[in-house]
């Protein structure tokens, strides 16, 4: 090997190791997968978790990345053993990290490489990752808001209003593919409705809940007025409140089917529905037997936090309005719903406009 290929041979491997960095740090799994060859290995004792393949590490580094609250990655370079179309390596690796549960800290690590020259290009045939310091103490800093507000302080509501962009979408649906929802990315309200029309039997019994999405879209009034269905709001609302409460709770809480909105959708994987009386969040953590949500393109936030900020400053004031219109009192943000993750399988699906809808 002449002297000028092993230099060229050096740049590109040395390129490959910050295209890893900048995939995990763009949350761009794909990418990230096709840095190795197709039997590569990424091999992480310390949480513990080991990929075999393409499609295992994107996979499995979906199912890790949906964990993050933010993660921040720094590669330095290290060494570089050539051997003809083979070689060996190390990298030094500065992170980060807070996860949604709360689990935080700042490490030092190296990965130790070997590479294969492809078609490709050098890819990894295996990275393995090694803990050489680890500080669990607090980190003082946040999660990074917003793209919006990053610069000019809390984002007001109206910034919540503009629908997300096309990556973005793509980022939260395989974020939410990862966290065992079906996740699909419509047009607008017309696709979303015959798509709702697709998924739902005939004679299903359906509860759709309180949702200017599904209003605006005109799915609520295909599914409680079409005639197509067993719509369970139509006979939730000829009960008498005082005296029919058990009926109604009965009624609402396992349908064959929920149909709902949310007030927003993380980048990591997260639906949040907000409700002043909780009436309809049993259906929609798991009471019913197939949920189905439609959910605007400007509900699409970064993170939890960002999420429940949301719900506080956009969807409850205007929330607000509308109950004082409709019912004559105030609304409340009273009861939460956070689904991390479907552990039935097929049991969820979240459509994904490219339009905003709703608030």
């Amino acid at each position: 090997m002449n002297d000028f290929q092993a230099i060229a041979d050096r740049v590109e491997i040395e390129a490959l190791r910050g295209e890893f960095t900048d995939s995990a740090m763009m949350r761009d799994r794909p990418r990230l997968a096709s840095l190795f060859t197709p039997d590569g290995a990424l091999r992480m004792p310390n949480i513990p978790a080991e990929f075999t393949g393409r499609e295992e590490i994107r996979a499995g580094g979906e199912r890790l990345q949906s964990q993050w609250d933010f993660f921040v990655q720094t590669t330095h370079p290290g060494t570089i053993v050539l051997e003809g179309d083979t070689a060996t390596g190390r990298a030094y690796i500065q992170e980060l990290a807070r996860t949604l549960d709360g689990r935080q800290g700042l490490n030092y690590a190296v990965y130790h490489d070997r590479y294969r020259r492809t078609e490709e290009g050098w890819r990894f045939a295996e990275r393995v990752y090694e803990v050489r310091y680890l500080d669990t103490s607090p980190l003082a800093g946040a999660a990074p808001r917003a793209a919006e507000d990053a610069e000019t302080g809390p984002a007001p509501a109206g910034s919540f209003a503009g629908p997300a962009s096309a990556e973005r979408l793509e980022r939260t649906a395989a974020a939410l593919r990862a966290n065992g929802f079906a996740a699909e990315i419509l047009d607008d309200t017309a696709a979303a409705r015959a798509r709702v029309g697709d998924l739902i039997p005939e004679g299903a019994v359906v509860f759709t809940g309180a949702s200017e999405t599904l209003r605006l879209s005109g799915i609520e009034e295909d599914i409680n007025t079409g005639g197509r269905y067993d719509a369970v709001r139509p006979r939730v609302l000829a009960v008498d409140r005082t005296t029919g409460a058990d009926e109604i709770r009965r009624l609402t809480a396992c349908p064959d089917f929920v149909v709902n909105s949310v007030a927003a959708v993380t980048e990591t994987g997260s639906l949040v529905l907000a409700s002043g009386s909780g009436s309809r969040l049993p259906a929609n953590a798991g009471g019913a037997a197939h949920a189905v949500w439609v959910v605007g393109a400007q509900k699409v936030v970064p993170d939890l936090g960002t999420a429940l900020r949301r719900v506080e400053e956009h969807a409850l004031p205007l929330e607000d309005v509308r109950a004082r219109a409709v019912y004559g009192t105030p609304s409340a943000v009273n009861r939460l719903l956070v689904l991390h993750a479907e552990p039935r399988p097929g049991r969820g699906t979240v459509l994904l406009l490219r339009e905003a809808v709703g608030y």
